[in-house]
């Protein structure tokens, strides 16, 4: 589930960037981020795929992601994970099990999935690619290259609306041959959540199987 999450927030291939920013992206970004940092709370529905031409890989899975501050519940591929700002609880559904952990914040596996929609704003270097139109929309292209050239990925390419400056889509290109795209298929943000939806209520699942690791 670690490699998931960090998959869904990272992404994907590294180019010739000069040390300094390109301004026009850092002035979209701004204004993504200024945004999304004035919503109380974001509930986003998206599409996970996964493409490995070589292998002949091709994974498409629904989920969905509810975020309060430092906190979030996502749920993905038959794993439901919620994480109060301390504790992470990792719930496999078919098994019945939940693995509960402290997070590390310097561990890369702990990525906050709430950073989905501001990912870009420490430990990248990006670049405008171009404006086009997506079914109607018009379209900011930005890539995300990362400052660490050890990461798994080497680039990310962002996909803004322009008229909302929300972020459509991010896909990225692994090392590895795998090619992770996450589309945002509906965005709802300020709706009402309790301190509960973070938490995996253990005492209202008795019969779960209970790792715990803190």
């Amino acid at each position: 589930m670690k490699k998931i999450i960090c998959l869904i927030l990272l992404a994907t291939f590294i180019g010739n960037l000069s040390a300094q920013q390109d301004n026009k992206a850092k002035e979209i970004l701004d204004q993504v981020s200024q945004k999304n940092k004035s919503y109380h709370t974001i509930k986003a529905l998206f599409t996970y795929s996964l493409d490995n031409a070589q292998e002949q890989i091709h994974e498409t899975n629904k989920g969905q992601i509810l975020l309060k501050g430092d906190k979030y519940s996502l749920q993905l591929m038959g794993v439901k994970t919620y994480f109060d700002g301390i504790i992470q609880y990792s719930f496999l559904e078919e098994a019945q099990e939940v693995t509960i952990r402290e997070t590390d914040p310097e561990e890369e596996g702990s990525l906050n999935p709430a950073t989905i929609f501001t990912l870009y704003e420490t430990g990248f270097k990006y670049k405008y690619i171009k404006e086009q139109l997506v079914k109607g929309k018009k379209i900011h292209s930005i890539d995300l290259f990362p400052i660490d050239l050890d990461r798994s990925f080497s680039r990310i390419r962002l996909m803004i609306d322009q008229e909302n400056m929300q972020i459509l889509s991010l896909k990225s290109v692994g090392k590895d041959g795998n090619n992770i795209t996450i589309t945002v298929n509906k965005f709802t943000p300020n709706i009402p959540v309790k301190d509960s939806d973070f938490v995996f209520d253990t005492k209202a699942n008795p019969d779960v199987e209970i790792n715990d690791l803190r």
